[in-house]
């Protein structure tokens, strides 16, 4: 299976908790940060949800 590159591009105060909770199960901490992950349906709904903090990297 492939994977997938994800990137936290914008920080997380003022967030919803769910969604901090979201990027916490992507394995992202601070911002910059990248987490290679197994591209399966899971994940990428993971990424839908908080699509405006994070960036697919190749």
């Amino acid at each position: 299976m492939s994977t997938i590159k994800v990137k936290l591009v914008k920080g997380l105060i003022g967030t919803r908790q769910d969604h901090r909770a979201t990027v916490r199960g992507l394995g992202l901490r601070r911002v910059n940060s990248v987490s290679e992950l197994q591209d399966t349906p899971a994940v990428r709904g993971m990424i839908t949800k908080v699509a405006y903090l994070v960036k697919v990297v190749s």
